[in-house]
């Protein structure tokens, strides 16, 4: 008989029901070490492996220390497995792990949806390159979140996995995190040129936090994702890098030429950028014929009440702009000016400025 859900958070009862039963399984092990961590992984495999039925999986070993212990293999033998969310964060799988864990992945012939959490790992350039290499043989895969916050990967790294990722055809939802790699203006260049190839992605969210990237990666960051013709949802989040004014300018030129885009968020807090910055993205904003949904955040001492009026000079051509929010995080002697300027666009519906 078959089952459409189950939660299970103790492995030998997962391993003792009834496994070709299950359609959706939702799995949270929080100790597999006993009697070992190596038995433990083994006996989680051989069970997944007798799932043949299953579709949907949620696979939460967050902090078990498995290593390189891999449990891909198990996956791959769930043949109809559609939509996957694993989270192995804090488990030190490293870069053969990961290599592993995306070989097994990419024999997952039918797998659409997922979601992967490798966040604090070590995972290095081998690692996350040979991951990009499996990813990329996912064939159906059309929605992607992929964490690799706080490891090792560089611009290397970077560049390799985002090669994977452009073969992958069908995808149309990609989020990715990158918190703390160092992928610096060469990685971020060699992310973009992967991404450039996925040419049905509508969605991307991609988390740059704290990745060394300058004036260079940020324009080339824009060169890339301009070639991205169907993109129409895009979230760049640039918090604590030195992209500075000469960046901004350049992505900004590069966003006016996505002629698709109708929803921007944009995190440029702490980005290295001044008043002269701000203008230039305003006006570049400001040619993005369909963008009808805008959130900003940026640092209003930064930027000085020459940005603020600069921006929102920029923000009044938007033709189509329906719902704006604005995060200064600071409170301008302009503020008040700007909400008169938008007020004035009848076009808006929503509006807000957070100070």
């Amino acid at each position: 008989m078959i089952q459409q859900k189950k939660y299970f958070y103790n492995l030998e009862q997962f391993l003792s029901s009834q496994l070709q039963s299950f359609q959706e399984l939702n799995i949270y092990l929080k100790n597999l070490s006993n009697p070992n961590i190596q038995q433990g992984v083994q006996s989680l495999v051989s069970g997944l492996e007798k799932c043949t039925n299953l579709s949907n999986l949620l696979l939460d070993l967050y902090g078990n220390q498995i290593g390189t212990l891999n449990l891909g293999c198990g996956l791959a033998k769930c043949t109809n497995l559609s939509n996957l969310t694993l989270n192995l964060k804090y488990n030190q799988i490293g870069d053969q792990g990961a290599s592993g864990l995306g070989y097994s992945l990419g024999n997952c012939n039918n797998l659409s949806n997922l979601t992967l959490d490798l966040s604090n790992n070590q995972i290095c350039v081998d690692g996350a390159s040979g991951l990009g290499f499996g990813l990329g043989q996912c064939i159906s895969l059309s929605n992607l979140t992929l964490d690799l916050s706080y490891n090792q990967i560089g611009a290397i790294g970077a560049s390799g996995l985002a090669s994977g990722l452009g073969q992958c055809i069908n995808l149309s939802y990609l989020t990715l995190h990158f918190y703390g790699n160092q992928i610096g203006d060469i990685g971020v260049i060699g992310l973009a040129s992967g991404l450039e190839k996925c040419f049905n992605l509508s969605n991307l969210t991609l988390h740059l936090y704290n990745n060394q990237i300058g004036a260079i990666g940020a324009s080339g960051l824009g060169s890339g994702l301009q070639r991205c013709t169907n993109l129409q949802n895009l979230a760049l989040n640039l918090e604590e890098n030195q992209i500075g004014n000469q960046g901004v300018q350049g992505l900004g030129y590069c966003l006016e030429k996505c002629s698709n885009l109708s929803k921007l968020t944009l995190n440029l807090q702490k980005s290295h950028t001044n008043g002269e910055g701000l203008c230039e993205l305003g006006s570049s904003l400001g040619k993005c014929t369909n963008l009808s949904n805008l959130t900003l955040y940026f640092n209003c001492y930064q930027i000085g009440n020459k940005g603020i009026l600069g921006l929102g000079q920029g923000l009044v051509q938007c033709a189509n702009l329906l719902n704006l929010r604005l995060y200064l995080n600071y409170i301008s002697s302009k503020s008040k000016q700007l909400k008169v300027m938008l007020i004035k666009s009848k076009r808006l519906v929503i509006y807000k400025i957070i100070a």
